[in-house]
């Protein structure tokens, strides 16, 4: 049993949340979430058609944004110089995007509260998007994929 305990955490290293929920449900990710998703995004660009083309416009943009950032940034930026793959550098590497993402939240509430910006091109839709693009960027260094 001990055995049994120590694969599956293995493998639970490998394996996003919403993968690991699926399986202790014994859901298939590769058919019936693809059919699943297939069916609800169907459904949701039929009921909301402006929605769903803004968000994939914004979507798009923040893949733009991430991809200039990234040229100029690099890995290391995010790495910190560590070894993404030794536990306590993956975790010193997420305590500083939650650094980051506990700045960009305090510049959206400057923002709120004095009702301007003052550093030019970087307005209240800038940081919206910084913020979505650290919580994606969160997402790549947690499933391992920060990397060529």
């Amino acid at each position: 049993m001990g055995d049994t305990i120590s694969k599956w955490h293995e493998m639970q290293e490998d394996m996003s949340d919403r993968e690991i929920m699926n399986a202790k449900r014994g859901i298939d990710n590769d058919i019936k979430d693809f059919a699943a998703y297939n069916d609800v995004v169907a459904h949701f660009e039929v009921e909301y058609p402006e929605l769903s083309k803004e968000f994939k416009s914004i979507q798009k943009e923040m893949y733009e944004m991430f991809a200039r950032k990234h040229l100029d940034y690099g890995l290391n930026n995010i790495a910190l110089g560590g070894d993404l793959t030794n536990p306590e550098d993956k975790k010193f590497s997420l305590t500083g995007l939650c650094i980051r993402l506990t700045d960009k939240i305090s510049r959206l509430k400057n923002l709120l509260i004095n009702g301007k910006n003052f550093v030019e091109g970087e307005g209240m839709e800038d940081t919206f998007i910084d913020i979505a693009n650290y919580g994606i960027i969160g997402l790549l260094v947690g499933r391992n994929k920060w990397k060529k």
